[in-house]
């Protein structure tokens, strides 16, 4: 399996610590986010990787060079020039996505214990086009899925708002996105946006015409890296 982590972020969140360095490079108890997932995705068995770069993205390349790639295979895709967001980096990804098997997609900031492979069968089972890995927990957005899980719409939980893939569902199943997902290659041939943009809204055009599955993560291990307070969280998770 192929997999894309998404690094390209400018790590806004994270205030100062952002500001010599991109994000993938961040350390969490001693070893940086990108090393982080690189290595959990490489003991499931996930040897092949696209990773995009932007903010210092120089400093990724010379990074994965000294540390030999991890001993995987690493393809760079390289937004120097222009930033395109989580939709605009699948895109531009499409020729490492093509092929007949299934590619995860996992953002840079997460650190999670979800098992690939039940993703994978999931997936697979389900016969969806994407399968989006969400978690009960808080959040101020969340996807709406049907009693199917198949996705029916997202929600700003902190304005009240609503987007709707084909009607309005008066009862629906709210969950957080994990920052983890898999698509099948045909995926990308349903993209119709351009340049820079949201997958949030690609997923909502794609759900009209296919199924977009959730995935129910409930692996006791999960968290988002987005800023210095959640970093002190995992590391003091980790430390118990």
């Amino acid at each position: 399996m192929k997999a894309i982590i998404l690094a390209a972020g400018l790590g806004s969140r994270l205030n100062t610590i952002t500001s010599n360095k991109p994000k993938a490079l961040v350390e969490v108890n001693g070893k940086t986010m990108l090393e982080l997932v690189i290595q959990n995705l490489k003991k499931q068995g996930i040897t092949n990787f696209l990773i995009n770069i932007h903010h210092f993205g120089e400093s990724i390349i010379d990074y994965l060079l000294e540390n030999k790639n991890f001993g995987v295979s690493i393809t760079i895709s390289d937004e120097s020039d222009q930033l395109l967001d989580t939709g605009g980096a699948i895109l531009k990804a499409q020729n490492f996505i093509s092929g007949n098997e299934p590619v995860l997609v996992h953002n840079v900031d997460i650190i999670s214990d979800v098992k690939i492979t039940d993703l994978l069968k999931f997936h697979v089972k389900t016969g969806s086009i994407a399968t989006l890995c969400v978690r009960k927990r808080e959040s101020g957005r969340g996807l709406l899925f049907n009693s199917e899980m198949h996705l029916v719409g997202w929600t700003s939980i902190e304005k009240n708002e609503f987007k709707w893939v084909n009607k309005i569902y008066d009862e629906y199943n709210l969950f957080a996105f994990s920052g983890i997902y898999m698509i099948s290659p045909k995926f990308v041939e349903e993209i119709k946006q351009k340049g820079k943009f949201s997958i949030i809204d690609t997923w909502l055009k794609v759900a009209k015409s296919n199924y977009i599955s959730g995935f129910i993560d409930s692996s006791e291990t999960w968290h988002d890296l987005g800023t210095a307070e959640k970093i002190n969280l995992a590391e003091s998770d980790n430390d118990k």
